[in-house]
């Protein structure tokens, strides 16, 4: 552990905008990170990635560290062996079961006793643990985007879960300044199910005309005080990451959930939200 509670050296997997944000706040928090991607190209674009998200937090005076502190704090590779000697790995790959539980597989078989993580936001943690030899060390620890200024983690307990793993969790969540919600698993945990069942609204109000997505915000901004509207919210999380939890959601809690058919358009058309320049709103020039 470091003098301020996480673990020493910490590995993630996956160094797309989720996992380098998690790679940011666990380096500023003092730990050593690994952060594996699948081959080259993809580890020097995570590098970069995580590079330039540091750089920001010196700028804006959120670390004492200088960068290059921050830089040799960090490095990237190809291959999860790399994770041997890290006490936490987390899992940030896409939001696929098969995918995950492959991913996770591979790292459990060279990370020894390390605790096992994985960021999802809607898969079964008991569905991922049943695949593994050590479900005890396993939990979920979803991270909201963007990482740095999000204030929340939730923790999701699986039924096999050792009971210190996850006081282990909270202590992590709290040396990174951010707060820990603790739930057990269950559709969408508590965090994907709200916001999405507030999304999914909001698209069929887009859908029927109700009312345009700009003032379908600001009624959320400035009559509940929600910081940034749902369709906002929807397009900085991406549309088709959405529409992933919504059919999650629809296969296990029925058709309150069932992705409207313009979620499903916009999603095919490659109007993804502000990683594609275009959604509910244009982000080209932001």
């Amino acid at each position: 552990m470091t003098a301020d509670g996480v673990p020493a050296r910490v590995g993630v997997l996956g160094g797309g905008r989720m996992g380098a944000g998690i790679a940011h706040a666990f380096a500023l928090a003092g730990a050593e990170l690994v952060v594996v991607e699948r081959d080259d190209d993809a580890a020097a674009a995570a590098s970069a990635r995580l590079r330039a998200s540091l750089e920001k937090a010196v700028e804006r005076g959120s670390t004492a560290r200088t960068i290059t502190d921050l830089e040799g704090a960090f490095t990237t590779a190809t291959d999860v062996a790399a994770f041997a000697e890290c006490a936490l790995v987390i899992e940030a790959v896409p939001e696929d079961r098969t995918l995950k539980l492959d991913a996770l597989r591979r790292v459990e078989a060279v990370a020894g006793d390390a605790a096992l993580a994985t960021n999802t936001s809607s898969i079964s943690i008991d569905d991922l643990a049943a695949g593994l030899s050590r479900p005890e060390r396993f939990l979920g620890l979803h991270f909201f985007n963007p990482v740095p200024p999000s204030a929340l983690v939730e923790v999701v307990i699986g039924s096999a879960t050792a009971p210190g793993l996850v006081d282990d969790a909270r202590a992590w969540v709290a040396a990174l300044g951010k707060t820990a919600v603790v739930v057990r698993d269950a559709p969408g945990f508590a965090s994907s199910r709200l916001g999405v069942a507030l999304a999914l609204e909001a698209i069929r109000m887009v859908e029927e005309g109700v009312a345009s997505p700009a003032d379908i915000d600001a009624a959320m901004e400035l009559g509940y005080r929600h910081p940034t509207g749902p369709l906002r919210t929807t397009d900085i999380v991406g549309l088709d990451v959405r529409l992933g939890i919504a059919e999650e959601l629809h296969a296990k809690l029925g058709e309150r959930f069932a992705p409207p058919e313009l979620l499903r358009r916009m999603v095919a058309e490659g109007r993804l939200g502000r990683k594609t320049g275009s959604g509910f709103y244009e982000w080209s020039d932001q």
